[in-house]
């Protein structure tokens, strides 16, 4: 060794006299992408992904909205079916003071009566249609009777009013139903 060359350097190092020989790539490795490809790729990847979380968070809020929407529509739902059974029990007194319509009873609770109709009306309760025919989706039928005239399944009577809130049912209508007559053993009916 000379004095004046220090121990590891390039020319004293035994790396430097090794030859380095490049090595063919081996048959199974995949081949490698070109780095600008790998690139491209990888945004396409993030793009993709940034597509599909906008797409679901507009999808939330729109979920969100119509949930909101609802909650406000329908808010006053559990209070009105607590209300039915009073407004059922207000109408028997009615029924029992149209005895006199003229008594002063019966008038106040008439106007009463209009008042409510009138509120429950702007919160958009309204009343069953208990006319014509049986509708499993707004009335139960609490009976069915015989009904020579007519057809069958159209509605006798109302045994207890059915209410909606908007376009949801809160309550069906009780109601007796026609049915046609059995025909007897002699065929004559």
């Amino acid at each position: 060794m000379h004095a004046d060359t220090e121990p590891n350097s390039p020319e004293t190092s035994p790396i430097a006299d090794a030859v380095i020989e490049p090595t063919a790539p081996e048959p199974t490795e995949a081949p490698t992408l070109d780095p600008w490809e790998e690139l491209e790729a990888e945004a396409a990847k993030w793009k993709e992904i940034s597509l599909r979380t906008a797409a679901e968070m507009e999808n939330l809020r729109k979920r969100t909205a119509r949930e909101r929407e609802d909650a406000i529509r329908y808010a006053n739902q559990r209070l009105f079916e607590e209300l039915i059974p009073v407004i059922d029990n207000f109408e028997m007194g009615m029924i029992a003071a149209s005895q006199d319509t003229k008594s002063m009873i019966y008038i106040g609770m008439d106007m009463v009566r209009r008042q409510l109709n009138d509120f429950l009306a702007s919160q958009g309760v309204e009343e069953i249609p208990t006319t014509g025919q049986f509708d499993p989706n707004l009335h139960d039928a609490v009976s069915q009777e015989e009904c020579a005239a007519g057809e069958e399944g159209r509605i006798l009577r109302v045994t207890r009013r059915g209410f909606r809130l908007r376009d949801r049912l809160i309550r069906p209508a009780s109601v007796v139903v026609s049915k046609l007559p059995t025909p007897t053993e002699g065929g004559v009916a």
